[in-house]
């Protein structure tokens, strides 16, 4: 099976498992999805979805977030990990919000890539799910599942970014990050398929024996 064809049935697979789907972070707007990503930094999206009801009842916008020390966000966020680096981001960033973007979050990359705490990732997760720009985040639950469907070889997550983006229509991308998240935690997950046993690595490479080792980003 070339690669193009892994592919394409791979979205055709995706789509009949999941064909709706929430975003896994709870928010209510482009700040508190903003936000929400960049706390899940090292994080489980179910712990950043318990912690961050606490938060927005105090500050939901960047102009009540300054209102707050960045200790008592700190105190606040604690349970999401590297809790001082991440406060001292979100309140720079609302900060920045406000003098720079009118206290709205921006809909586009380099703008989103300038504030604090905000790479990348986190970036592409915003434009995609906030605004519906074309984007294909890759997290590590992509980075893994593309190196075992044999998309990609790249050994970072630009290169798997670079490498899905050619193979996958771009219409697609903004679901489809999600379907693959989804797909990896419900069927693939690290310690269990290792390219043999769900249902998609099975598919793909049906002679496949041995446990196929991947690149971590």
């Amino acid at each position: 099976m070339r690669k193009q064809e892994r592919a394409d049935y791979i979205v055709e697979k995706l789509e009949e498992l999941y064909p709706v789907l929430p975003v896994p972070l709870d928010h209510t707007d482009p700040y508190t999805l903003l936000i929400a990503v960049l706390l899940s930094a090292q994080c489980t999206d179910v712990r950043v979805n318990q912690v961050t009801p606490h938060l927005f009842k105090r500050a939901n916008t960047p102009a009540k977030m300054l209102k707050l020390d960045v200790s008592e966000i700190e105190d606040i966020i604690r349970p999401c990990g590297l809790a001082p680096r991440k406060a001292k981001a979100i309140w720079i960033l609302s900060d920045m919000l406000i003098k720079e973007h009118g206290g709205k979050v921006p809909n586009d990359m380099e703008a989103l890539e300038r504030l604090p705490g905000v790479g990348h990732k986190t970036a592409s997760v915003v434009v995609s799910q906030a605004f519906g720009v074309p984007a294909f985040p890759v997290d590590t639950h992509i980075h893994r599942l593309a190196q075992l469907w044999g998309l990609t070889n790249g050994k970072n997550v630009v290169q798997t970014e670079k490498d899905c983006k050619k193979l996958f229509p771009e219409d697609k991308w903004n679901k489809l990050h999600l379907q693959i998240i989804y797909y990896g935690r419900e069927y693939c997950q690290a310690r269990f398929c290792k390219g043999i046993k769900c249902p998609i690595c099975t598919h793909l490479y049906p002679r496949r024996k041995s446990p196929v080792d991947y690149s971590k980003s």
